[in-house]
């Protein structure tokens, strides 16, 4: 029995990251793969913001009044950057992680080299990331074209994005750690991953809602990266955004340190 065959002890309580700069490699290896496809992968990042902001921030928007005088394309344009690179590192870390995890057995092939199944996981949730920061770029430009940013302080939002984005992808590999088949997903997506969509504050003020949605809405991720896009886009940044990137903070790296623990739970035999 070779070393790389023996079994590992199993752990279930905390341990530090066993983390080093091979988990860059995993994060290479996607990346390689992905622009072997890249033109396939980039179609819905790039047309479904492109016709939601055509629908409803220049269709709808044009019947939509606030108190204040707001264009409703500068409403909903800054919460799009938020929402759908919400998506692409949400579904990279959970039918991307999956398929890798599970059918191809990727990540088997991979924990049998020096590198480790935090590295592994630190990989993903870095490629994850960075897909979410690419449809950034991809939306934030769309944005801009229509005319909802407002201010050159939108520009912050690409560094805020390093922060963001990760936190989704963390999340999202949680569940998958915890997923014995590709369809459990589909309870992730519907339960968890929809509702932020719509109840962010994405589409229309929160303060117009009943009370209970606004607090249910305060404890998503996606709540707390709309505001912040939105204040940066508009010029209007008050101290709810220190609150925000703290939230986002704590939220990222407890959900970092629950994948770990997931996914040597799921991996190590």
């Amino acid at each position: 029995m070779t070393a790389a065959t023996l079994p590992r002890p199993r752990s279930f309580g905390f341990k530090w990251p066993d983390v080093t700069l091979r988990a860059l490699h995993v994060w290479r290896r996607n990346r390689d793969v992905y622009m072997n496809v890249w033109l396939s992968e980039a179609i819905w990042p790039f047309v479904e913001p492109f016709m939601t902001l055509l629908a409803l921030g220049v269709g709808l928007g044009n019947f939509i009044e606030f108190e204040q005088d707001i264009d409703y394309v500068a409403f909903i344009g800054p919460a799009l950057i938020a929402v759908y690179p919400m998506w692409s590192a949400t579904a990279e870390c959970a039918w991307g992680s999956f398929f890798r995890m599970d059918q191809q057995g990727t990540f088997d092939a991979v924990i049998a080299t020096p590198v480790s199944v935090d590295e592994v996981s630190t990989g993903e949730i870095l490629w994850g990331g960075t897909r979410g920061v690419m449809s950034v770029f991809y939306v934030g430009l769309m944005v801009l074209a229509f005319g909802g940013i407002e201010s050159p302080l939108a520009i912050l939002i690409i560094p805020l994005s390093l922060l963001a984005n990760p936190m989704f992808a963390a999340i999202s590999l949680c569940y998958t750690a915890t997923s014995k088949t590709i369809s459990s997903l589909n309870y992730f997506f519907a339960t968890y991953i929809t509702p932020q969509f719509w109840l962010s504050g994405a589409f229309f003020p929160l303060d117009e809602m009943p009370g209970w949605v606004e607090v249910i809405a305060w404890f998503t991720p996606a709540y707390h990266v709309v505001r912040p896009y939105r204040a940066l886009s508009s010029g209007e940044v008050d101290s709810t955004v220190a609150i925000d990137i703290a939230w986002m903070l704590v939220v990222g790296i407890a959900a970092y340190l629950a994948a770990l623990h997931l996914m040597r739970r799921r991996l190590i035999k």
